[in-house]
């Protein structure tokens, strides 16, 4: 009798639970969920976005078989001081951004929450500046607020 069939019949709820839920372990993302591993490692602590001032300006040189300066930030989180570096989307969008403003950051979208592209080790981009944001200024629709 080569493989176990599924149990099945009436009493059978509890045993069918109990094999799915062996199953579910050995896929990545469920393992990761049950384990808390996100909310462990993650500078965000597993929320998607997080509140930091920035400390400098940074440029990344871009991944094989591209060339070019990536425009990022290193930011330090409010909630928990950690130091990240986050990429600023957008032509031209670096200059609206100083030392010492207030950055939303959110996840870059990368597969499995890793960098995106040709960005080595960036996983997080600029959506807001100091309140406004980041595409808004771009569009020219908003004026930056002098703090």
């Amino acid at each position: 009798m080569p493989g176990k069939k599924a149990p099945n019949g009436l009493y059978a709820a509890r045993k069918l639970r109990k094999k799915r839920l062996k199953f579910r372990w050995s896929q990545r993302e469920f393992k990761i969920r049950m384990l808390r591993l996100k909310e462990k490692y993650d500078p965000l602590e597993g929320a998607p976005m997080a509140r930091g001032i920035v400390l400098e300006k940074v440029g990344i040189e871009s991944r094989q078989p591209n060339s070019a300066v990536r425009k990022c930030v290193r930011v330090q989180l409010v909630k928990n001081g950690k130091v990240v570096t986050a990429f600023v989307p957008g032509d031209g969008a670096i200059n609206f951004i100083d030392e010492h403003d207030e950055v939303v950051i959110a996840g870059i979208g990368g597969s499995r929450g890793r960098s995106m592209g040709d960005l080595p080790g960036v996983r997080y981009k600029v959506i807001i500046v100091n309140g406004v944001s980041l595409d808004a200024l771009l569009k020219g629709k908003k004026q930056k607020p002098t703090r």
